[in-house]
């Protein structure tokens, strides 16, 4: 059995420029939402705020943040992604098991 194969495996071009697309939205309408929800919170009158959350659909849905995933910088892997690291955990595994590559994670494995 070989033990030196890589296992990683890319995520399919696409998606990560799909991703990159909603990443750009979302700074795009940033401030339309934060500033909508700003003025939800100050108003009283629920005709009013109905009103506001009209302006808060208003934007493509791709602008929301929760539509964003955070993936692996150098796969693309869209699950088990550390934020400190910006990697997946099946890098971080690799990258330990060459030693020395990342000498403060600790891993037993």
């Amino acid at each position: 059995m070989d033990t030196n194969r890589n296992l990683t495996s890319m995520a399919k071009k696409s998606l990560i420029q799909r991703e990159k697309k909603r990443q750009k939205l979302e700074q795009k309408y940033h401030l339309i939402r934060r500033s909508s929800k700003k003025e939800i919170s100050k108003v009283r009158s629920l005709s009013d705020k109905w009103e506001i959350y009209g302006k808060l659909q208003s934007p493509p849905r791709n602008s929301a943040p929760t539509r964003l995933h955070r993936r692996c910088f150098s796969t693309g892997r869209p699950r088990a992604n550390y934020r400190d690291f910006g990697l997946s955990g099946q890098i971080l595994r690799e990258m330990k098991a060459k030693r020395g590559r990342i000498e403060a994670l600790h891993y037993d494995g």
